[in-house]
């Protein structure tokens, strides 16, 4: 609760089904703003409409953003206008069979996307980073997996690089 409340809270992939229930709980903690992202026009059309419904005697700010965590330009302006503190990373593919028949694009979605963000999140000094991962990323044994490892990779790499701890740049 302490890192919601009166803050302003992004959530990447929040059309998915992890994004949109994450949305949700967050919403119940009085963010001041929630950026909903993602990269879906039906999938973000459709969690805008129900966490609208959702909070109706609400004050939290709604922000609705169609794109893609490639987008570094997007993300800084997003980051910068908003004083983002808290990131919440869901955005990714996640269907198997699909990802093995399109590995780039889930190279490109899965682990571009989480060093874009942690990148421009460290630059904009976002407090809390949240990653969203799966059991399948613990031993890899298919693309989406070693996608996903990859991932908790990059986050790892820049929360011990910019923690607090070592009196640089927070994270």
């Amino acid at each position: 609760e302490k890192n919601i409340r009166n803050k302003s809270v992004l959530v990447t992939g929040a059309g998915g089904s992890i994004g949109k229930e994450l949305c949700k709980q967050i919403l119940k903690l009085n963010p001041k703003v929630l950026i909903i992202f993602d990269s879906s026009e039906p999938s973000l059309y459709s969690v805008d409409n129900e966490i609208r419904e959702f909070i109706k005697d609400s004050e939290v700010e709604i922000i609705t953003v169609l794109g893609c965590c490639t987008n570094k330009e997007l993300l800084i302006s997003l980051l910068k206008k908003n004083k983002v503190y808290i990131i919440f990373h869901a955005a990714a593919y996640k269907h198997v069979p699909l990802i093995e028949i399109n590995p780039i694009a889930a190279l490109k979605n899965n682990i571009i996307s989480t060093w874009t963000l942690c990148d421009v999140a460290r630059k904009y000094k976002v407090s809390k980073f949240v990653l969203i991962s799966t059991d399948k990323a613990v031993r890899p044994t298919n693309v989406m997996g070693a996608t996903k490892r990859l991932s908790e990779l990059i986050l790892k790499r820049f929360s011990l690089k910019y923690s607090s701890n070592n009196n640089e740049e927070s994270f």
